[in-house]
Formats: C-alpha cells, structure tokens, sequence
C-alpha cells in the first residue's frame, strides 16, 4: 500500500450493513438465523464473515462496523469477535438503508471528524476482493472533495432483477481506478430496456456499495430528508450512554416509513460518482442465485447433502442430514432443514415470497422462526 493509500485508510470506517431476514433464502433464512450469519457457500465462514475478511487486508478491525438489528448484536459479536462491541450497533426497529446509514455515520462522526465511511453489505459475493479494497482507496481519495461515491458492477448479462446506474462524463483516476460522473440512476428494467443498456456500454448495476464522508452523507439527509437529519442530531449525543434507550424511543421509533438510500438521497443529490467495477460480484438473494455461483460436480449439480442421483443435473440439494435421492431432475432446487422441505423448478426461485406469505396468512410463523 502506497503511503498516500495509507494515509487515506487511515479515517476509513467499512460499514456492513447486516439486517433482514433473507426471506427469499427460506427455510434456511429465519428470522432466528438470518443468511448473513450462514455458511452458504459451504467454506466454513458466514457471508457477514466474509464481508469482515475482505476489509481486515486494509483496515484494522476497530475500524470496521456493523450496522444491524439489535436482536442480531450478539450473533455479530460471536461472529466479529475482534470487532469491538462498540462498533455493533444495534437498530430497535428497522426504518430503511437510509436511516440504517445515517445511524452508522452519527457512530464515526462521535469517534473521527474526519471519517470516510464504505457502506458494504452482508449478502454479496465478491470474488476479487483486492478490486473492491482498491475501488474504496480510490473512492476515499474522490470523497475528500464532498462526493458521493457509488459502486457500478460492470453487467456481463441483460439481468432485469438489479437496479442500473447511467453513467456520464470521466472524473480521472482514483488510485487506479476509473471515475464517471452518474447521469441518472435507473429502476430494473424489462428485459428488452436491459438488452439495451448492455449494449450502450455506459450502464452498471447499482450494488448497493458506497464510498463518502461521514459529514457530508450528514449534510444530504438534512437536505433531502431532514426528519431523519432531526432524528439523527437528536441520538448523536446520547448513543453509547445511559441515556441511549430514551433517545432511541424519543427520535428513532417515530420515523416514518422504510426509505432507502437511493431514493432518499442518491437520485436527488448533485455530486454522484460511480466507480465501474469488475468484482466478481453477485448478489446472493436466491435459490437460484447459489445454484449459480456454487462449484458444480461433474454432472452440474451442487450438493451440500448426500445426494444420490440418476439422470439429474444443474440441481441443488441441501440437507443437513437426510440422505437426498433424485431421479431425473433438470434445473430443480430441494432444500431440507429437518423441517421443511422445498423443492421448486430454479427459474421459480423468486416465488418463495409466496410461500411465506401464506405461511403468514394461516399462523404458522413457527416455520418463519
């Protein structure tokens, strides 16, 4: 690392954000064992782990942050335990990335002025993480100037499931790394609008991933969602203190409504710049999401269970115990907690939503748990 890389890490804070559920990894995902606590791709470590390691190469680990429900604070400290407890904070009530954020900046700004704060999360798969360590050096350097730095997936494929971000003029070289001014960002697309913004070639996907200064991520809540701005200078003082719980009850519980950073700030705010960036990335939302991006044996099938088969392939089987035998399947997901079991074509994988909101409709929310 360059002395000026280092001396740019040095206020740098990675912030993982690790709320919800991951409903639509379900029977899996639970509300008592979310998927960023999980071992999906069967390497020994969470996903909220694995966000941790990407980040411990560049930073130390008292620089690191978590941002997640408070229900969920002491399953992070058992998993980050080099993380001290005071960078895991816990929200009483989910109120959107936007407020999930600013809570995570009002934390850096009590411990350094100066912090420049990477907001990562705890559910994506990044195969070149030395990408993403030097995509947030660079994004540290172009932050110092008030911008607020997003991070744009280069797409391979028409995906329709992702946010794009347009991209405009050339800002330079960041650390290496190329910086576009961000014309507009873009909602997800159908698949023909998808096709086109492969081919205009100025297109990313939004992945959620963001490089600014703690104050000036501050100053754009007070001018595009100033109750939130309120709510936050209101907790700034108290968090950490005796007087934490009543600030929590008098400013967060009554914000209103789950607002997310893109639509509260992003889409408003003048000076957006977009990193576009080759991560290896994927967003491990699915079913079918895994079946994608897990090591496939010679027949295409990815098994974490005993599977047996005849004439199956581009199948996943997951099972903590039971032997699984399948007979002909072709692009299929069967997944069994012991509970549950589901199994579904992959190209429905999406559908699972559905299962749980019938599962809601008629009281069984002990398979939810």
């Amino acid at each position: 690392m360059t002395t000026n890389a280092t001396h740019l890490t040095h206020h740098l804070y990675p912030t993982i954000i690790a709320g919800g559920m991951g409903s639509r990894l379900w029977p899996r995902s639970r509300k008592s064992s979310p998927k960023q606590f999980l071992d999906l791709m069967g390497n020994g470590r969470s996903m909220l782990q694995e966000a941790y390691d990407r980040m411990t190469p560049l930073v130390p680990a008292d620089h690191i942050y978590v941002i997640t429900n408070r229900e969920y604070v002491d399953m992070v400290r058992a998993q980050l335990p080099d993380v001290p407890a005071e960078n895991i904070v816990g929200e009483p009530a989910a109120r959107g990335s936007a407020a999930a954020i600013g809570l995570g900046a009002i934390h850096l700004l009590n411990r350094d002025p100066d912090a420049v704060m990477a907001v990562l999360t705890a559910d994506h798969l990044i195969r070149r993480p030395d990408v993403l360590r030097d995509a947030l050096v660079g994004g540290a350097d172009l932050a110092q100037s008030g911008e607020l730095i997003t991070l744009g997936i280069r797409p391979t494929y028409p995906e329709t499931g992702y946010g794009y971000i347009e991209m405009g003029d050339a800002l330079g070289q960041f650390n290496g790394m190329e910086a576009r001014r961000v014309r507009r960002f873009r909602e997800k697309p159908d698949l023909a609008t998808a096709q086109a913004f492969l081919e205009a070639g100025n297109f990313v996907w939004n992945s959620g991933m963001f490089v600014w200064r703690a104050d000036v991520i501050m100053a754009q809540f007070q001018r595009f969602m100033p109750e939130l701005h309120a709510a936050l200078t209101g907790l700034q003082p108290a968090l950490n203190g005796p007087d934490a719980a009543a600030a929590f009850d008098a400013f967060w519980m009554p914000l209103q409504g789950n607002v997310t950073i893109d639509y509260g700030v992003m889409e408003k705010a003048d000076r957006v710049a977009v990193f576009p960036v080759d991560l290896g990335w994927h967003d491990i939302g699915s079913w079918a999401a895994l079946l994608e991006v897990l090591p496939k044996d010679a027949d295409g099938n990815v098994a974490h269970a005993r599977h047996l088969h005849h004439d199956s392939s581009n199948v996943l089987v997951f099972s903590k115990d039971r032997l699984i035998a399948t007979i002909g399947l072709e692009d299929m997901i069967v997944v069994d907690t012991g509970d549950v079991v589901l199994v579904m074509p992959a190209d429905r994988a999406q559908d699972v939503k559905k299962i749980i909101q019938a599962l809601q409709k008629r009281g069984l929310n002990e398979y939810l748990e």
